[in-house]
């Protein structure tokens, strides 16, 4: 799965790269709403954008980047839902929407058919506000994806560090790492897949060996004593 969006200069290279080594590939990305931005066609317009410079007719994922203040969520449920019906989207959703904003998007979206398939927030282990939020809640209750980005808290959850508000709980990712042998970052991406069967890390990798290092944390998984014990350490941080 390949994340971008319209307004990151990525959208272009992952374009150039399909076109160059054509291969399989969840690719999504976003729509930028801003005032004077937010009507349907201009959604679509939007698409039309993102689709030439990724070369692709569809999309497998298509979001709305965030919520407008004092725009109703409804207007950006007739964008997705053309998206979907005219074939230039296979799914749809919506990033860093509260879980009101879900639900209510949710519902418009399902009076024509159209399932709201995922809400991309900041979620890792330094920053918890979706379980507090009623967003991870409202994901499970809806069946929609919770797409965590920032999991590693850019870069704060891949090294010891010498912070005393995170030490111990970079200490406590460090001695489960070594029993697995495994890295900090490779055990706070488990702890992520291991919280809800909702939630879908997108780590982010500026070379070749870290989306090989994140790759390697789907091959093992944590012990329910482990993850208690993450929990516990994550928790004493108060994020």
């Amino acid at each position: 799965m390949i994340d971008t969006a319209e307004i990151y200069f990525s959208e272009r290279v992952v374009g150039d790269c399909l076109r160059a080594a054509p291969a399989h590939a969840v690719i999504a990305s976003k729509f930028l709403p801003f005032p004077g931005r937010s009507s349907p066609r201009r959604l679509m317009s939007a698409l039309d954008g993102s689709l030439a410079r990724l070369g692709l007719r569809t999309i497998d994922l298509y979001y709305v980047h965030y919520p407008l203040p004092f725009i109703d969520v409804g207007v950006f449920a007739e964008g997705l839902v053309e998206a979907v019906k005219s074939g230039k989207a296979r799914a749809v959703g919506v990033a860093n929407f509260n879980a009101d904003q879900m639900r209510r998007i949710a519902d418009h979206l399902a009076r024509a058919g159209v399932p709201l398939a995922a809400n991309q927030v900041n979620y890792s282990l330094l920053r918890r506000a979706a379980e507090t939020s009623g967003v991870l809640e409202a994901c499970r209750e809806l069946d929609v994806a919770l797409v965590a980005y920032f999991p590693l808290a850019s870069g704060r959850l891949t090294q010891p560090s010498d912070s005393m508000g995170i030490k111990p709980l970079l200490m406590c990712l460090a001695d489960i790492a070594r029993v697995h042998d495994a890295s900090i970052s490779q055990v706070a991406l488990n702890w992520l897949l291991a919280r809800d069967s909702h939630v879908i890390p997108i780590p982010g990798a500026t070379k070749p060996h870290h989306a090989r290092a994140n790759l390697d944390a789907l091959g093992w998984r944590l012990s329910e004593t482990e993850f208690d014990a993450i929990d516990r350490a994550s928790a004493r941080t108060g994020t």
